[in-house]
């Protein structure tokens, strides 16, 4: 292989070249990204740099032994890929050669057409996001955030310590409902109650009041008026793939791969927040949108492009995120979906702490921890072991 490209200079393609380069890659090596700016960490977005603690150099992901090699192209688009002549389109027009193909091209977060694009309303996913949301976020501002997941949350807690009126509004009967079910998402609700911050759970939105190019209050279905200065949007993200349709490249919630990120194009693999990737635990694709996994998944797919032996990558581990909200850190790791009963190890609803874990009959299958770092730290590993264990006694299977 004397080119490869990998399409995304976020952390999952800033991960993609370094392990290229670790598996003893020496061709040519092309990063294309869409962002204008040098890859940077997105977690602090939403808190320490949204709350004026850091600046935009303390995002910076590259160090100074990284010594890559590579053609950096960036603030340009890929809008297609043509598998028979290995070509990617960019939208300036440039074509280049991809012997190998990474795909890293992340996730975009969903809007609410009714009101994107208003001059007081903020989806947060790029820095120059976060500099317009930090202009703001005045004290004394009344903001509501639509969504209570991870973005979401942080920015409620974020705006909250700023010195603004804070109210979420969430469509499902408890923050995180997805990712960590109703019963341990209750205990999050009460992150913010504690704190004094306005949730609203199981409510719809009927209608945004608009004027002057702005949100002036957003109305709920019930009646009840909610005054805005800001509103943030935080209901998710959706895969960057459209400008793959066509390339015969298989596309789902993301691109398809198997359990080492291998596509069913030869010399093609996907990483990050794009990437559905076979989970042979439970059968199916899945997405996951977590820092861990887009620093982590890389190496084990990169090695899979260059010609590394499947039983001779690293384990995929169990998906693991935190999230820092009003002073306090929850860390989660596993798949909650499996569980069918949560046993607390330690502390409890209503306590400043506890350590959750989901149960599949007697396997844990994920846990969750609230100020309980180091006991938290225990059981992931133990969670890792478990994945390990049974993926050597079932081998990855591509789907």
């Amino acid at each position: 292989m004397e080119s490869l490209v990998i399409v995304g200079a976020s952390l999952a393609g800033l991960a993609a070249a370094r392990a290229a380069r670790n598996h003893g890659y020496t061709g040519r090596l092309t990063v294309v990204g869409e962002d204008p700016q040098r890859p940077y960490d997105r977690p602090p977005l939403s808190k320490d740099f949204l709350a004026g603690r850091i600046g935009a150099e303390d995002l910076a992901l590259e160090t100074e032994a990284d010594d890559l090699d590579a053609e950096w192209v960036l603030g340009v688009r890929a809008v297609s890929f043509d598998a028979v002549t290995r070509t990617v389109v960019l939208d300036d027009g440039r074509l280049l050669h991809a012997e190998g193909l990474v795909v890293a091209t992340g996730a975009s977060p969903r809007s609410l057409p009714p009101i994107a694009g208003l001059d007081n309303v903020v989806t947060l996913r790029t820095v120059a996001d976060a500099h317009r949301l930090r202009e703001l976020l005045a004290p004394g501002r009344r903001l509501v955030v639509v969504g209570a997941g991870f973005i979401g949350a942080e920015v409620a807690s974020t705006a909250h310590e700023l010195g603004l009126e804070v109210t979420v509004v969430e469509k499902s009967p408890t923050p995180l409902c997805g990712p960590l079910g109703a019963e341990l998402g209750a205990v999050v609700a009460g992150l913010h109650e504690r704190a004094g911050v306005e949730l609203l759970c199981g409510t719809d939105i009927e209608r945004f009041e608009v004027a002057g190019g702005a949100v002036r209050a957003v109305h709920l279905a019930g009646g009840r008026q909610l005054p805005a200065d800001v509103v943030v949007v935080g209901i998710g993200a959706a895969p960057n793939t459209a400008w793959l349709e066509g390339s015969g490249v298989e596309l789902g919630n993301g691109v398809l791969c198997d359990a080492v990120g291998r596509t069913g194009v030869p010399g093609v693999v996907a990483v990050g927040d794009c990437a559905a990737w076979y989970d042979p635990a439970t059968g199916t694709h899945r997405r996951v949108e977590h820092w861990t996994g887009a620093a982590e998944r890389p190496a084990i797919a990169v090695g899979a492009l260059l010609g590394a032996d499947p039983a001779e990558l690293p384990a995929v581990k169990p998906p693991y995120f935190w999230s820092d909200q009003y002073g306090t850190r929850l860390q989660f790791a596993g798949d909650a979906a499996r569980g069918d009963r949560i046993v607390y190890e330690q502390g409890g609803p209503g306590e400043d702490s506890l350590l959750a874990v989901y149960y599949a009959g007697d396997e844990p299958v994920a846990v969750l921890g609230w100020n309980q770092v180091r006991l938290f730290c225990r059981w992931r590993k133990t969670l890792e072991k478990l994945a390990a264990a049974r993926a050597a006694a079932a081998p990855a299977v591509a789907a």
